[in-house]
């Protein structure tokens, strides 16, 4: 403890105190409301709503709001939210993170700041990482919030949906339900609907990339009919750290196709192997990058045919080369990536987990397709962009749940302005975390993960075995194949069954493997679940679930969330981690010179060392990568941010000419008119190029005279699609010089000026462009544009 904690007190505790004293309040209202039926608890919803309108705020009705949401979930899920549960709920609603261990009940404890701040009816967004988790939670938990008198909606990659509790197809469905509902989505209670039902729903449960897809989709429509979404009011970020620190540098983009490059990157994947390292390129592995050495740029030269490739007619040639390298020496299939049906799917490196529909930006998924051969879809032309990071920041007030925040609290506090608040568990945790084992070679380390597996499934002790990819997910299950021991896989090939399979790894004798997706989103109970007291019990009896990691990750919260599988609600368990020094982290930071000590001391390939030394190296070297990564979301924070003040800016001006009723739209074009006129003033041949009228005629004349022709309903329509077709046409191409604006300005380093302040001033001036260049195409294109043709 710090010596202002010692003197002040820690923050923290002063935060649970004040909560305990609330909790006491909740607790009181119980006995009473137990008497409540059915439809007197419903009442209740109503009851609380009158009251913010007769201005009494959501404080002052939480311990209200907290205990009838726990009572409806007494009644309709047979569970009770503990009392920790309900601290956790305050720290949501005051737009904080709730660090919860595994197995605390996140998905529980959300229901309490949903509903209480769902009563002001402007919409509460609840935030996962995948469609599954979504429609799973938004059945699961639907039945508390229909209960209680308010409107659930689910938005996911390709249907919307709102709960219903009578939109069944079999009558034991609900019975069913409270049984497998934690990893198992019903879809009979999900009534499919449009978008905009779904968001005007009390609560709305969906994805971040569909609510940020849904955004740049609402500011891309010709109607305000055609939104969907309403005010950012109030979002709580289930895996809060998965959302908004680990997928924070890939921005959102909606594109269209530009057909040109295609070719050039199926003749650049042709090109690239015939370049050896070191002598053609040399690799920076921490920055993840390639640069081309003087015999490389020399031999590029010689194939392409050009004298210099860095004057203007090789340089076009430049974009697709480095991509293309990049795409064969960073990327690796089954790692980065899966090849599914002649598509290149991304696998997210933290989560393990496909992203469908997401694509690689600059020209770097185009090379990935060409170097495996599959269709190389055309290159992307961006209409509109945004970073979960900006997006999230929209939101009146944001809040956040994970089982592992704390290492990641200064990046938290720094560009959310979110605070972490560890919340006490239920139970005492007991789990065990042994000491890392370090072998040579990882051929050893997973000679010696085999025989772990199979001594702890003689047991009868069930063993979950985390893995860093696919590829290695496969290799170990082709390993357990060869050995004969009876395993479940689970990977990005099949997470279809995800919920069902890591819903089971607590029964005896069971053996799951799987990527870091195993670490999000579903309890694994002792004995499996629907819960089985017998085995459970068995399985406790031998030391609860073990957790065997492959691999440390280069972020400290991925291990913390693979051990935190083990040892929920005070179970017994443990973990350990099998590391070798061929291992992609060991190998970056130092393990050459770990090996060499290794060798000095004659240690033998299969014999583990356990080392307090070694361990906190693999833990300097997480914090160095920790801090790296940091840096380049910052890094992509601060460009992003020049764009977002550009992105409010247009999207203001686009949302007005939705908005505006015909004069105030037919006022604003003739200001815009008045202004391209004073700078031709007197030209009569531009007067006529331009507006197709006479110098001796005024401008407000001629727009009279154009209006009598079309008719005011046409008048209209021609004012709105001229002025959004131009605001859309021009954005689009900002955001391209924006795009290569920030890729000239990096080169500006070596001049010893800053990129960021170079980038700030000239976008600064592109903006002022751009403005300019919308108001003349506006005034240019008006009176050539009828609705009468």
């Amino acid at each position: 403890m710090g010596l202002l904690s010692k003197i002040l007190g820690d923050p923290n505790e002063k935060f649970l105190k004040k909560c305990w004293e609330v909790v006491g309040k909740i607790n009181a209202m119980e006995a009473d409301l137990e008497k409540f039926s059915n439809d007197e608890l419903k009442q209740k919803t109503f009851q609380l709503k009158e009251r913010l309108k007769n201005n009494e705020t959501l404080d002052d009705i939480l311990p209200d709001a907290f205990a009838l949401t726990r009572e409806a979930s007494k009644r309709v899920l047979k569970q009770r939210h503990f009392d920790v549960q309900l601290i956790g709920g305050m720290v949501l609603h005051q737009g904080k993170i709730a660090e919860m261990k595994t197995g605390e009940g996140k998905t529980l404890t959300s229901t309490l700041a949903v509903y209480l701040n769902a009563l002001s009816s402007k919409g509460v967004h609840v935030v996962t990482v995948n469609d599954y988790l979504a429609k799973r939670d938004a059945v699961w938990m639907g039945q508390i919030y229909n209960a209680l008198g308010l409107s659930v909606g689910c938005i996911i990659n390709d249907a919307s949906y709102l709960y219903d509790e009578n939109f069944q197809t079999e009558k034991d469905k609900d019975k069913e339900r409270d049984a497998t509902g934690s990893f198992k989505v019903e879809a009979s209670f999900l009534k499919p609907c449009s978008r905009k039902e779904a968001y005007m729903a009390d609560i709305t449960y969906g994805t971040n990339n569909e609510f940020g897809f849904d955004y740049l989709r609402d500011n891309l429509v010709f109607d305000l009919e055609e939104k969907s979404q309403r005010d950012f009011n109030f979002a709580i970020v289930d895996e809060i750290d998965s959302i908004l620190i680990d997928e924070a540098r890939t921005p959102l983009i909606i594109s269209q196709p530009d057909f040109e490059s295609s070719g050039l990157y199926k003749d650049f994947s042709r090109i690239v192997p015939k370049l050896k390292e070191p002598e053609d390129y040399n690799l920076d592995e921490k920055l993840k990058t390639a640069s081309l050495t003087e015999e490389g740029i020399n031999k590029i030269e010689r194939i392409l045919g050009v004298g210099n490739i860095y004057e203007s007619k090789g340089i076009k040639y430049l974009h697709f080369l480095e991509q293309s390298l990049r795409a064969m020496v960073f990327f690796q299939k089954d790692r980065d990536y899966i090849v599914k049906d002649g598509q290149i799917i991304i696998i997210d490196e933290f989560t393990g987990r496909i992203l469908p529909g997401r694509r690689y930006s600059g020209g770097l998924h185009q090379a990935i397709e060409a170097k495996e051969k599959v269709e190389v879809q055309p290159e992307s032309k961006i209409l509109a962009t945004i970073t979960f990071q900006n997006y999230f920041r929209f939101y009146e007030k944001l809040s956040g749940m994970t089982g592992t925040a704390l290492t990641s609290s200064e990046e938290f506090d720094k560009v959310y302005k979110l605070l972490v608040i560890p919340v006490p568990t239920n139970k005492k945790m007991i789990r065990q975390d042994l000491a890392d084992l370090i072998y040579k070679t990882e051929k050893a380390k997973f000679k010696a993960v085999i025989e772990e597996i199979k001594v702890k499934q003689n047991l009868g002790q069930p063993v979950l075995v985390g893995t860093k990819s696919v590829e290695k997910n496969e290799y170990l299950k082709r390993l357990l194949e060869r050995e004969g021991i009876k395993h479940e896989i689970l990977n990005a090939k099949n997470h279809e069954r995800e919920g069902e399979i890591i819903a089971q790894a607590g029964r005896k004798g069971a053996v799951t493997v799987a990527t870091n997706m195993a670490g999000r989103g579903v309890d694994i109970i002792l004995g499996g679940s629907p819960l089985n007291e017998e085995e459970a019990q068995e399985v406790k009896a031998l030391g609860g679930l073990f957790v065997l990691g492959t691999e440390r990750h280069e972020a400290r919260r991925i291990d913390d969330q693979l051990r935190g599988r083990a040892g929920r609600q005070g179970d017994p368990g443990s973990s350990q981690f099998f590391v070798s020094l061929d291992d992609d982290l060991m190998r970056i930071f130092g393990g050459d010179r770990l090996k060499a000590v290794m060798n000095t001391l004659k240690v033998e390939e299969d014999q583990p060392i356990q080392a307090g030394i070694i361990s906190k190296a693999i833990e300097k070297a997480q914090i160095r990568v920790e801090g790296f990564n940091f840096d380049s979301r910052k890094h992509v924070l601060e460009y992003d941010d020049v764009i977002s003040r550009h992105r409010k800016a247009i999207y203001a001006k686009r949302e007005a000419v939705l908005k505006q009723n015909y004069d105030e739209l037919k006022n604003n074009v003739l200001d815009i008119l008045r202004k391209e006129v004073e700078k031709i003033a007197g030209d009569e041949e531009e007067m006529k190029t331009i507006f197709s009228v006479d110098n001796d005629i005024t401008i407000e004349k001629a727009f009279e005279n154009k209006e009598t022709k079309e008719g005011k309903e046409n008048m209209r329509k021609v004012l709105k699609f001229v002025c959004l077709k131009t605001i859309d046409f021009f954005w689009t191409e900002h955001l391209v010089s924006l795009d290569n604006l920030k890729e000239a300005v990096g080169l500006r380093a070596y001049g010893g000026r800053d990129p960021l302040v170079e980038y700030k001033s000239e976008s600064h001036k592109l903006f002022y462009d751009l403005q300019n260049d919308i108001d003349s195409q506006i005034a240019r294109t008006i009176f050539k544009v009828s609705m009468n043709q």
